[in-house]
């Protein structure tokens, strides 16, 4: 099973997807041209050390003052001293859920994503071929949780919802699971890497 999930992931990453934005499903919106965005890297962590591949997330603190309670992928934006956004999605994991820098074996990368606080942000997919005990970063990371991979890269699965931002009907992608409702740029990118997995 961990060798079928990583070539489905590898020939997915080896098709060339679309960018994505947090306005993809709003074409009223009129973003600026010109306007400058800050590199960011996210982890995509595979868990293939079951049969049951899964994907780890984590949920954001409520104390937080961006983005509080909402479900992310381990990641922020890229420091001056990071190699690239690779070593950025890197050491914002090691420090946001304790996962040790030479333990994510990386795949490739999905392409850019802007998000409406002006990041370009770049998912890396990694996979985990062995167990770890996550760690929560106290102050940032309230929760670190894990969903059936095979749940994110079903289309079926996902739900377009709206709600009212900035005085406008803003649509948005939505990929529920039990308790958590991954929404936003989290479930966008998602639906991105689901679209490739099943071209």
């Amino acid at each position: 099973m961990a060798s079928d999930t990583i070539s489905k992931l590898k020939a997915a990453l080896s098709r060339q997807g679309a960018g994505s934005s947090d306005f993809d499903l709003n074409p009223e919106v009129n973003l600026p041209a010109g306007r400058k965005l800050r590199p960011a890297g996210v982890l995509v962590p595979v868990m293939v050390t079951e049969s049951d591949p899964r994907l780890i997330l984590t949920k954001r603190s409520s104390a937080l003052k961006h983005h509080p309670g909402q479900i992310a992928f381990p990641g922020g934006k890229q420091d001056e001293g990071d190699k690239d956004v690779t070593a950025t999605a890197l050491r914002e994991a090691k420090e946001e859920i304790g996962l040790p820098l030479e333990f994510p074996r990386i795949l490739g990368r999905l392409p850019t994503h802007e998000t409406v606080t002006s990041f370009s942000v770049t998912p890396v997919i990694a996979v985990l071929d062995r167990p770890f005990d996550p760690v929560p970063e106290p102050g940032e990371v309230e929760e670190v949780f894990s969903v059936p991979l095979a749940h994110v890269l079903d289309p079926a699965n996902y739900v377009i919802e709206s709600r009212r931002w900035r005085g406008q009907k803003r649509y948005y992608f939505t990929v529920p699971y039990g308790p958590y409702y991954i929404w936003g740029a989290t479930a966008r990118i998602l639906r991105g890497l689901a679209a490739q997995v099943n071209e």
